[in-house]
């Protein structure tokens, strides 16, 4: 329950202020501006608010951002979950908890919402693309279709 806590705080504070650029611009290039300016920051303005012992981020096999990179533990949760996925067996409420050498781990699956695809998805706006490739020049968060999954966000707690 801890650990779903603090990944709450991070996806309501980033959730919220998404939805807020895209009410603001439905082409979806704030919220495009938004996300690379402002994601880590809020993020990092979270951390700072949990325990010292508490970590809360998110990671993707399909990263956009070269600092949400995915270990190895990260990976075979996800792969778990897509794994899920394929055999029609998934729940987005599908919360994992992993012990992990002096850590808990805490994941939470983020699945692609209809919204998501017009930064994240095949047929992404010209104008949107050229911000992802200013802003992220090794970006590999495209491709997805509704529903599938985006990533996760992890609370780490350690003793």
């Amino acid at each position: 329950k801890e650990g779903i806590g603090y990944i709450k705080m991070l996806g309501y504070a980033l959730k919220s202020q998404m939805k807020e650029q895209m009410k603001q611009d439905k082409t979806g290039i704030s919220a495009m501006g938004f996300c690379s300016s402002s994601a880590e920051i809020i993020t990092q303005n979270i951390n700072l608010k949990l325990p010292k012992n508490v970590k809360v981020r998110r990671t993707a096999l399909k990263s956009r951002n070269i600092n949400n990179q995915p270990d190895e533990l990260d990976k075979k949760i996800m792969r778990e979950y897509q794994n899920s996925i394929d055999a029609q067996t998934f729940t987005p409420k599908d919360i994992k908890v992993v012990k992990y050498a002096n850590t808990t781990r805490v994941y939470k699956p983020l699945v692609t919402s209809k919204v998501c695809l017009k930064c994240h998805g095949s047929n992404i706006n010209k104008s949107i693309a050229k911000e992802i490739k200013t802003h992220y020049p090794t970006d590999k968060a495209i491709g997805f279709k509704e529903g599938s999954l985006r990533g996760v966000i992890v609370a780490e707690i350690g003793k």
